[in-house]
């Protein structure tokens, strides 16, 4: 009984604390979206120089990876779709397939993924270490808000480039099918092209734009929450650095079901 007791109030206190974590990672992602959206026009600048310059970190030096890895998945989606297509001698839909799937699904989610790894694990890491090393104070001494000066140019970097690397990856993949169509399937380019255009919609490249501009603010903010609440030096930045890919990829491929069932439930 008592080991019962015991373990029902450790769940409680998970339970507790998942809440706490949740409406204050929400009070963050509020405060963050009103200094981009609400306080420009209340005097107070954004700090566009270090924008750009987090735009060149996290988007410009993630364009190979992004690149290379979804030129893979276009080339694997495509052998796996005409391996059973070829049966029934439809291996033009695997035009249809790859389209598809990467300006849906797989563009967004890949790219969200190497973001998160690649650069949200950089936000934990960059404010963790100003965290234990008291410059987070320092900041707060001089009256800058943390908030204002170190989160709001890498979300706003993230708005921005994010969605940029899902085109990429969406064309690249696309490529990836084209290639294997052309040389292993023998299928005429015309012919995969016009079935490529005929397969996509408007809407399968707004919902994955849409996925991906969401999934940049999850990257940036789970980044940033874990960056400040760094504790214990350096191996509490490597715990929190860890947490926060780890939570970041769990958020955005949840937020990739909701998107999912929203969009194609109604439209």
């Amino acid at each position: 009984m008592a080991d019962l007791k015991a373990t029902a109030g450790q769940s409680g206190r998970s339970l507790a604390f998942f809440f706490v974590h949740v409406a204050r990672m929400a009070r963050l992602t509020g405060l963050s979206l009103i200094w981009i959206f609400v306080a420009p026009f209340k005097g107070k600048k954004l700090r566009w120089g270090v924008t750009f310059v987090q735009m060149v970190r996290i988007g410009v030096e993630s364009v190979p990876i992004v690149g290379v890895i979804s030129f893979c998945v276009g080339l694997i989606i495509a052998m796996q779709a005409a391996d059973q297509l070829e049966k029934f001698g439809a291996t033009i839909y695997v035009a249809d397939l790859v389209s598809v799937t990467m300006c849906r699904e797989l563009g967004p989610l890949i790219t969200a993924i190497i973001v998160a790894g690649r650069s949200g694990s950089a936000i934990a890491a960059e404010i963790g270490t100003m965290k234990v090393s008291e410059e987070i104070d320092a900041l707060q001494t001089m009256a800058l808000n943390p908030i204002g000066f170190l989160v709001v140019p890498r979300l706003l970097a993230m708005m921005i480039v994010v969605p940029c690397l899902t085109i990429l990856s969406d064309f690249v993949g696309i490529a990836g099918g084209f290639v294997l169509a052309l040389t292993n399937l023998k299928l005429a380019f015309i012919a995969y092209f016009n079935e490529t255009a005929g397969a996509l919609y408007a809407k399968d490249f707004i919902t994955g734009l849409v996925k991906s501009f969401f999934f940049a603010i999850i990257i940036a903010q789970v980044g940033a929450y874990q960056g400040f609440n760094v504790s214990g030096g350096a191996e509490g930045v490597g715990k929190s650095t860890t947490t926060a890919v780890v939570v970041s990829i769990f958020l955005v491929i949840f937020a990739d079901l909701m998107f999912t069932m929203l969009f194609y439930s109604t439209l």
